[in-house]
């Protein structure tokens, strides 16, 4: 039996993949000669190796191999070499899953994950998912899923660990940027949700601003985006803000049709360059920008293709970004059917910005940057068994406990890690107020119950800096 070498190389409809987990734009591929210095000789000469070694693997070794598993492990270890964290094979579940994802009709905690520096990494929870509730944020580092270790597993073998059945629980050990210890995460899974766009209006100074929030990019995004701009024109807004915060990306088509709204033909909202340098430029077909005024809202979980958008959207189109800086995500990939229903994901392109600039771990910067409150980023409090934070202890856990707090709109005095008289009497308060019995003292009880109350805080919006500076800027002039 022969591998079949060939496969990937026959013309056949495939997808273009920007980003952390997927940002695809249908098109057709068909193999070509490349130049170089290996000629077809040598690599049919390197590949009668491989057949070489399969056959004396699969004939001859004393473990009894699987041909399907040998043939796969052939393709990860060929992966494996390029040092790509977005280069990988997807079997039939994982392609499946991939295919079901585009359709956001999933089942899982709702987080778009990546390899970075070998750590598999949260890129950004989806809004209203299990993720987003157990209070997962973008660049945690999961090492471990059940107690088991993620190290050596790729992208995809973690992400196969971490999805699920819904209705089932998931524990992840985390490693978060600023936290000392790592947090183990209790996830139930669920149904992700399939809405991918959120409509709202604002009132600013007598003026009426639409919000458009778009939560990942799937198929049926453009449709539900034009839909809702649609309507909120009818309506009558005087600006619009954009909102992909916490947006992982999703299909490329998908972006190009809500961009065709918004950026004029002018200058390309997107460039393509291959291996040997390259570029293919896109362009809209839209004469003149909106009457209104339109600002972006971004920050650290906005990944491909919503950096894709970003890029566009200010560099040619000129509209305001507001919040921090992105992901980071530049290359593009693309999804090759093999046999069995299994895919070959592989990275074949960068994208850039339409000024021509590589936003590859580096990101898309703001016009206007806005930190949100502190309390944004507290982290969950895990206590060990019978153990409690009470007067006169000082750590890093106690400094948490006060940035919570002090968000919630207790006054703790201090931030420092040291549980004071006034902390104490902030904890007696809060316990209080939320039924518990008011010792000062914080268990885990009333620990979980402060991460519940912030998680509910942080979703209301009544503290947005974000949204609240994006207003102001929109009708500054």
């Amino acid at each position: 039996m022969q591998i079949k070498k060939a496969t990937f190389v026959i013309a056949i409809i495939l997808a273009l993949v920007v980003g952390a987990g997927g940002s695809y734009a249908y098109t057709s591929y068909a193999g070509k000669e490349e130049s170089g210095s290996r000629s077809a000789s040598d690599d049919a000469g390197s590949l009668s190796e491989v057949e070489n070694a399969y056959e004396l693997i699969k004939d001859n070794a004393l473990a009894k191999p699987d041909a399907q598993q040998l043939q796969e492990g052939a393709i990860q270890g060929m992966l494996e070499t390029l040092d790509d964290p977005y280069s990988s094979f997807l079997d039939e579940e994982s392609s499946t899953q991939l295919n079901q994802q585009l359709e956001s009709s999933f089942e899982g905690i709702g987080a778009e994950v990546s390899m970075v520096d070998k750590q598999v990494t949260i890129v950004a929870p989806i809004k209203d998912s299990p993720a987003e509730e157990a209070g997962l944020r973008p660049n945690d580092q999961v090492l471990e899923v059940d107690g088991d270790s993620l190290q050596g597993l790729d992208l995809q073998e973690a992400v196969n660990k971490i999805r699920g059945e819904k209705g089932t629980t998931v524990t992840l050990s985390v490693k978060r940027p600023g936290v000392s210890e790592e947090l183990n995460i209790d996830v139930t899974r669920d149904e992700i949700p399939v809405e991918t766009v959120y409509a709202d209006t604002k009132e600013v100074d007598g003026k009426t601003a639409g919000v458009l929030e778009i939560t990942s990019f799937s198929e049926s995004t453009a449709k539900e985006f034009k839909t809702a701009l649609d309507k909120l024109e009818k309506d009558g807004i005087d600006g619009l803000i954009i909102d992909v915060r916490g947006n992982p990306g999703g299909i490329l088509t998908t972006v190009e049709d809500i961009l065709k709204n918004f950026v004029p033909r002018d200058k390309p909202y997107l460039q393509i360059e291959d291996k040997n340098g390259e570029k293919q430029e896109f362009f809209t077909k839209l004469d003149e920008k909106k009457e209104y005024p339109v600002n972006v809202l971004i920050d650290e979980g906005s990944a491909s293709a919503s950096e894709i958008l970003a890029g566009a959207m200010n560099q040619a189109g000129g509209y305001e970004l507001i919040g921090k800086t992105t992901f980071g995500k530049g290359t593009v990939q693309q999804t090759v059917p093999l046999q069995n229903d299994s895919m070959l994901k592989l990275t074949l392109y960068k994208w850039l910005t339409p000024n021509g600039d590589w936003i590859h771990e580096k990101g898309i910067k703001p016009t206007v940057e806005v930190d949100q409150p502190e309390y944004f980023y507290s982290s969950p409090i895990q206590l060990d068994e019978k153990e409690t934070l009470k007067f006169n202890d000082n750590n890093d856990k106690i400094k948490n406990l006060q940035i919570m707090l002090e968000g919630l709109g207790y006054e703790p005095s201090r931030k420092d890690g040291y549980l004071n008289e006034k902390t104490e009497t902030a904890v007696k308060q809060f316990q209080q107020d939320n039924d518990l019995k008011a010792t000062g003292e914080v268990d885990q009880e009333t620990a979980d119950l402060l991460q519940t109350k912030i998680i509910e805080q942080v979703r209301n919006g009544k503290h947005d800096n974000q949204m609240d500076k994006a207003l102001q800027e929109l009708f500054r002039s």
